[in-house]
C-alpha cells in the first residue's frame, strides 16, 4: 500500500516536531495528522481530584492567596531509568511498542513491556481491511513507533479504541497527554550495561539493630498533606543532644530499603547522630518519586519541602537536637528535592548532601524536567548565596546526566569559594576510581566537594545489596558525607 501525499506529509511534519520540539509540539502534530484522516473529537473523562489532606499541626502556614494543594500532572523520576507521568484516576496499563518486527522469549513486542490486545493489529504496514482502514492502521502504527523512539509509550489505538466506547465512532482528533495514563514515561535509557549491585538477584538481609537501638515510625501533616517517617535512634543516645540528619529515598523506595541500601544507620551509630527518613506516598506520586519539578514543590511554605522541614522541626522539638548540626540528603528524586529543601530553609539545614540529583529549580514543566534529567538544566537557577554543600555523581549515569553534579556544584558555591579547588583521585580496592574536588573559604575552612566516581551508575556509592540502587564497589557516600557534615559545622 502507498501512503498519499497528504498523508506523508503531516507523518514527516509530526516526525520534525518530535525531535526538535518534544512531547508537546508531538501531541499538535499527531491531532493535526489524525485531523486529515477526517478522524473526530474523542471524550476523555476528567480526572477526578483527590481529596484534600485534613490539617494538623503546620509549621508552615499557606502565604495568603496561595493556591490549595496540587491535585495536577506528575512525572516520575524512576532510578532503575522508566519515568512514568500520572494523570486523573484512570486505569494503568502498560504501553506497547508498535513496531513491525519480532518477539521476544516473553512474547512481548521488541522492547517493550506487554500492553492492549489492540495493538497486535497495527505492528506493520497494511492490515487486510479496506484501503481506508489500511490507511488508518498504518499511520497509527507510524505515529506509535514515533512515539515509542522517542520514549514516549502512549497507546493510541487503545486510547481510540477508549474514544469509540465513549460514543465516538470515529476514534481519536484532540490528542491530548494530558487526557491519557501513561503507565511508564522511559526516557529511552539502554540500563542493561550499568553495574546496580543492589538490583540483581535476592537483597542481603538487613543487619539487626544494636542493642538499645531503635527505628520508630512517625507523621507530621500540615496544609500541604501528610507524610510518614523513620527515626533511627542510636544505642548511645541518652537525653543529650545529637545531629540530625534527613534522609530523603529515591524513586520506588521507602524508608526501610534507603535505610539498609545507604547504611545510613550503621554510620550514624558510629558518629551519635539521629536520621530521620521522610516517606513519599503513592497518592503523591505513583512511583513514590519526590516531586522536585513542579513549581509548587519549589516555594517556601507549600508542597513537600514544608513537609519534609516540618518533619525536621518535629523531630527537634521532640528531642534535644544540635540545631547547628541539621542536615538533609537524598538519592536521585530525593537528592534534588534535598537541593530544594536547603535551598529553602537555610536557616533549619546547615549543609547538603545530594547524590545524583538536579539543581534547584531545574525544571517548571514535562518537557523541561526530561531535558533536565538526560542534558542538564538548560538555564540554572543562580543560588542566593554559598552554602556548605557534598556532592556525589556516577559518571556512567544515563539516568540523571553527571552535568547536573557539576550545577549543584555551581548553585551550592554560589561565588563563595576563595581560591583554586583542590583535586584529588583514588579508588577503591577492587572498586571504581574517584576523582574529589575540594572547595574551601577564605579562611581555608571547607565549603564543598564534588565526587566523580569513575565507571558507576544511577545507584547510591558504597551502598550495600540489602537495598535497592547500590553500587558497593564506590567509595562509600554515606561516610564521607556525615564526615563532611561534622567537618563544616
Amino acid at each position: 500500500m502507498k501512503l498519499n501525499h497528504p498523508m506523508f506529509a503531516q507523518i514527516r511534519a509530526a516526525t520534525l516536531r518530535l525531535i526538535d520540539k518534544g512531547p508537546s509540539a508531538a501531541t499538535a502534530a499527531i491531532q493535526q495528522a489524525l485531523a486529515e484522516l477526517g478522524l473526530r473529537d474523542a471524550a476523555a473523562a476528567p480526572a477526578t481530584p483527590a481529596p484534600a489532606a485534613s490539617a494538623m499541626r503546620d509549621i508552615n502556614p499557606p502565604p495568603a492567596g496561595a493556591p490549595a494543594a496540587r491535585q495536577g500532572d506528575t512525572i516520575e523520576l524512576d532510578n532503575g531509568g522508566a519515568h512514568a507521568a500520572k494523570v486523573g484516576g484512570g486505569a494503568r496499563r502498560e504501553a506497547p511498542q508498535a513496531k513491525a518486527g519480532g518477539r521476544d522469549g516473553n512474547d512481548n513486542a521488541s522492547g517493550a513491556a506487554q500492553g492492549s490486545p489492540q495493538a497486535g493489529a497495527h505492528e506493520a504496514a497494511g492490515g487486510g481491511g479496506t484501503p481506508g482502514q489500511d490507511a488508518v492502521a498504518h499511520a497509527t502504527a507510524v505515529a506509535q513507533d514515533m512515539l515509542n523512539r522517542m520514549g514516549i509509550p502512549v497507546d493510541i489505538q487503545a486510547s481510540i479504541n477508549a474514544g469509540m466506547q465513549a460514543g465516538m465512532k470515529n476514534g481519536l482528533k484532540n490528542f491530548d497527554m494530558k487526557n491519557f495514563e501513561m503507565p511508564k514515561f522511559d526516557l529511552g535509557g539502554d540500563f542493561s550495561g550499568l553495574d546496580l549491585p543492589g538490583q540483581q538477584g535476592p537483597k542481603a538481609p538487613p543487619a539487626p539493630l544494636p542493642p538499645g537501638a531503635k527505628f520508630i515510625s512517625g507523621s507530621y501533616a500540615n496544609h500541604a498533606g501528610s507524610r510518614n517517617y523513620k527515626l533511627y535512634i542510636p544505642s548511645s543516645y541518652h537525653g543529650q543532644a545529637m545531629p540530625l540528619l534527613v534522609m530523603l529515598h529515591g524513586c520506588t523506595q521507602d524508608p526501610d530499603d534507603f535505610a539498609a541500601g545507604t547504611q545510613m544507620n550503621q554510620v550514624a551509630e558510629e558518629m551519635q547522630c539521629l536520621v530521620v527518613y521522610p516517606e513519599q506516598t503513592r497518592s503523591a506520586n505513583n512511583s513514590r518519586c519526590w516531586n522536585w519539578f513542579n513549581a509548587i514543590d519549589q516555594r517556601r511554605g507549600q508542597g513537600e519541602p514544608s513537609l519534609i522541614a516540618g518533619i525536621a522541626q518535629q523531630v527537634i522539638e521532640e528531642y534535644p537536637v544540635n540545631e547547628r548540626q541539621v542536615y538533609v540528603a537524598g538519592l536521585s528524586a530525593g537528592g534534588a528535592m534535598a537541593v530544594i529543601v536547603g535551598t529553602l530553609y537555610p536557616e533549619l539545614f546547615a549543609a547538603v548532601g545530594v547524590h545524583s540529583g538536579l539543581p534547584f529549580a531545574s525544571a517548571q514543566d514535562l518537557p523541561s524536567a526530561l531535558s533536565a534529567m538526560k542534558r542538564g538544566a538548560a538555564s540554572p537557577h543562580k543560588g542566593g548565596g554559598s552554602r556548605p554543600i557534598i556532592v556525589f555523581h556516577g559518571d556512567r549515569d544515563t539516568t540523571v546526566n553527571p552535568r547536573n553534579g557539576e550545577q549543584v556544584m555551581a548553585q551550592g558555591l554560589g561565588g563563595g569559594a576563595a581560591a583554586a579547588p583542590s583535586v584529588q583521585s583514588g579508588s577503591v580496592p577492587n572498586g571504581h576510581r574517584y576523582t574529589q574536588t575540594t572547595h574551601n573559604q577564605a579562611d581555608g575552612s571547607l565549603l564543598a566537594e564534588h565526587w566523580v566516581v569513575h565507571g558507576a551508575g544511577h545507584a547510591w556509592s558504597g551502598g550495600s545489596t540489602s537495598g535497592s540502587y547500590t553500587d558497593h564497589k564506590g567509595p562509600d557516600a554515606s561516610r564521607e558525607m556525615m564526615r563532611f557534615f561534622k567537618t563544616v559545622s
